[in-house]
């Protein structure tokens, strides 16, 4: 009966320092998760400061230069190739006959008003003769006269016809494209020729809101090539979209006379400089501070290891830098990166 009481005992207390050890374990991965949970409630967040940089106060855009003319030529009648008259890069002149088109139908016809031309005449000639001799009268003689000028007409008009079954070039430049050969069939619309006037080109441009105030009809615009390396061109401003995109961009279209070699190239890639190059002390961001894009115009701002959101005013744009034009001070820590992850009143970590 001793024996068992003891037995009783020992189990009693082994029993019981295992749960004190349980107990302590416990609280002890409590503490640990606790300093956890509090460690990852900050997010972590790139930052950088609002300070006052050095920038280039020019306005560079870039677009895409393209023909101030170009056209596709296709057939207006249908009819055989007999002579193709030109070659792809050959400049050909306004009116120039690129092509020469044998069309059946406006041959007949064309052979058929002559020859109702050379009948009225002769008709005309033998009512002259007669009215000498008192054989028809003077209206006869008129009427004959007057079917001499209407076949004149028509034969005029089939000549007309038969000549457009030929291509002629509508402007000077340079045939960029023929897409047939001497014994083509062609039809009426079928494309023969694409020719582009690269003398002068186009560049189209956007200029966003903040810097479109600046930009003027007729103003000069230093253009350069991106592959055409040391050479700029002169620009002019020719037209300014009076209405914005959606993304607030207003179309620009600059004229650019090319060189004597024709150097610029349509579809080459352009940069057009708007003000002159100077250098000025901004009050600006980094262009990722601002949460969603830039006009969102909010940035969250760090203070004391909480972030608020922050209405602001943004200015000019200076490549990876945006002017601040009210709402940030210079000094004032902003978010860089991981503002998806933000609420406003949330702790951060900075991290590098």
């Amino acid at each position: 009966m001793k024996r068992t009481i003891i037995t009783i005992i020992v189990v009693a207390a082994a029993l019981a320092g295992i749960m004190f050890l349980l107990n302590k374990n416990k609280a002890k991965n409590e503490a640990q998760t606790a300093v956890v949970a509090q460690k990852n409630a900050a997010v972590a967040v790139r930052a950088d400061v609002v300070d006052t940089r050095e920038v280039n106060t020019q306005y560079i855009t870039n677009g895409s230069f393209s023909p101030k003319q170009e056209v596709v030529l296709s057939a207006e009648a249908a009819g055989r190739v007999i002579k193709v008259l030109v070659d792809e890069g050959d400049a050909v002149r306004a009116g120039q006959t690129l092509a020469i088109v044998d069309s059946d139908k406006q041959s007949v016809d064309l052979a058929n008003m002559k020859a109702n031309y050379e009948n009225a005449k002769a008709d005309l000639a033998r009512y002259e003769n007669a009215f000498k001799t008192g054989g028809v009268t003077q209206q006869q003689v008129d009427q004959a006269k007057l079917k001499v000028e209407n076949a004149k007409n028509s034969l005029k008009s089939s000549q007309l016809s038969a000549s457009d079954a030929n291509i002629s070039a509508s402007f000077a430049g340079l045939v960029n494209k023929r897409s047939i050969e001497p014994g083509t069939y062609v039809s009426p619309g079928t494309q023969m020729f694409e020719i582009v006037n690269v003398s002068t080109l186009k560049l189209l441009v956007n200029v966003d809101e903040k810097n479109i105030g600046q930009v003027k009809v007729g103003q000069n615009i230093k253009v350069e090539a991106t592959v055409l390396a040391g050479q700029a061109f002169a620009g002019v401003v020719k037209f300014i979209a009076p209405k914005a995109d959606a993304s607030l961009n207003f179309p620009v279209e600059l004229e650019i006379k090319n060189n004597a070699a024709n150097d610029l190239k349509a579809g080459m890639y352009g940069t057009a400089y708007f003000g002159s190059e100077t250098k000025a002390a901004v009050l600006t961001v980094p262009r990722t501070a601002f949460v969603g894009s830039i006009s969102s115009n909010e940035i969250f701002i760090i203070n004391d290891g909480k972030v608020s959101l922050k209405k602001v005013v943004s200015g000019r744009s200076f490549g990876d830098y945006i002017e601040i034009l009210s709402g940030l001070e210079k000094g004032t820590q902003v978010v860089t990166s991981g503002q998806i992850n933000l609420l406003d009143g949330m702790a951060v970590e900075i991290i590098k």
